[in-house]
């Protein structure tokens, strides 16, 4: 890619900062953010600097290692799982290097490897078959030039959940040209059953003994637990490629925020709180969402086990009109599905308050009546 075109943007964040708020906004993709008043909050355990030196504030090192179940020297800790995908894009990528992503994409991930002067291919994810991967196709898109595949699990617009057995069998596709996986599972915490949150333990061997682990892990507190204020993100790596990340993480954040630090040990050591509250969230907001959709024929939509994002398509008149009308006259926000390269869907978010939902999918059942009626 000629490096003068490069990415310097992101026309999704962009959106979602300046044009995604509404009376009604179904656009949000994680569980509602947690009041002040019912976080656990210990203000004598707050601290504004450390004087410790190194990489990693050694109680929050430990408590993600306790909590995705890898050693302490296979994490990073990151400013959301955003800052952990561009990280650990950047460590493994140069300029000119092939990487497969996903399609369709949540619209940053493309944009960082555009940044950085990758080669993008893509590998398809059709809503016909449930978003899965054809695995020969993988296997046909993957070269001797593939450095990184990047996935996302559970896959963000539409939900779907990639096996074990599938990211194993991408893990030896790439691990036989040399390449690695990286999967987002910001999603995947979204499970909530109770063990290590992603599919694929970094831990895990796929090959004779000393070859390096292919797959990189990205995650945060933010989707799941409604802790985005924390800024709590993850990357999970191999010990050699972990201290790459880090030295690279000098260039951008070299110093944490320190009480940010402080207060993400205390969201670990409560964490069965705030899961407990997003089961209770869903468990009221899933079947507002199952019956809205039930009574919608004019929607076509994958319907995921778990999570909290829906990726509907439109199956009469033009998607981005009925957004566009949907927000203008409904006062309702959905995700554009031109933001995931399929302008005919667009994403749905049930991660809010209830009675929030609720009116919002009125105001959807009413925009779609109308649009109809054109």
């Amino acid at each position: 890619m000629n490096s003068a075109r490069r990415t310097m943007q992101s026309q999704y964040m962009e959106w979602a900062k300046t044009r995604s708020q509404a009376r009604c906004n179904l656009a949000t993709s994680g569980i509602m953010n947690v009041p002040r008043v019912e976080f656990p909050l210990n203000v004598a355990e707050i601290e504004i600097t450390t004087s410790a030196a190194g990489y990693g504030y050694p109680p929050l090192q430990q408590r993600l290692a306790q909590h995705t179940g890898v050693p302490e020297d296979c994490i990073v800790a990151a400013t959301g799982t955003s800052m952990a995908n561009h990280l650990a894009m950047a460590a493994v990528l140069a300029p000119g290097d092939e990487v497969l992503i996903e399609q369709p994409a949540y619209g940053p991930l493309l944009d960082v490897a555009e940044y950085l002067g990758a080669r993008i291919k893509r590998i398809a994810r059709r809503m016909e078959t449930g978003f899965v991967f054809d695995l020969e196709e993988v296997e046909k898109a993957i070269t001797p030039w593939t450095r990184l595949i990047v996935l996302t699990n559970m896959h963000n617009p539409s939900g779907a959940l990639i096996s074990a057995k599938e990211l194993g069998a991408i893990g030896q596709m790439a691990q036989q040209v040399g390449a690695r996986v990286l999967v987002d599972e910001v999603y995947l915490e979204m499970l909530f059953d109770g063990g290590a949150p992603f599919c694929f333990p970094i831990g895990q061997t796929l090959a004779s003994p000393g070859t390096e682990n292919p797959f990189i892990v990205t995650s945060s507190l933010t989707k799941a637990y409604g802790l985005s204020g924390l800024r709590c993100g993850w990357v999970i790596a191999s010990p050699e490629l972990a201290r790459r990340v880090w030295r690279l993480n000098d260039l951008f954040g070299s110093v944490a925020a320190h009480a940010a630090e402080r207060m993400s040990v205390m969201a670990f050591d409560h964490l069965e709180r705030f899961r407990a509250r997003a089961r209770t969230i869903l468990a009221a907001n899933r079947p507002l969402l199952e019956a809205f959709l039930v009574s919608r024929t004019e929607l076509e939509c994958f319907r995921p086990p778990a999570g909290t994002v829906v990726f509907p398509r439109l199956t009469c008149g033009n998607a981005e009109a009925f957004v566009e009308l949907l927000r203008e006259k409904y006062e309702t926000s959905v995700v554009p599905g031109a933001f995931f390269e399929m302008p005919q869907h667009f994403r749905i978010g049930i991660g809010g308050a209830t009675e929030d939902l609720r009116a919002g999918l009125e105001r959807l059942g009413a925009a779609l009546d109308e649009f109809a009626r054109r």
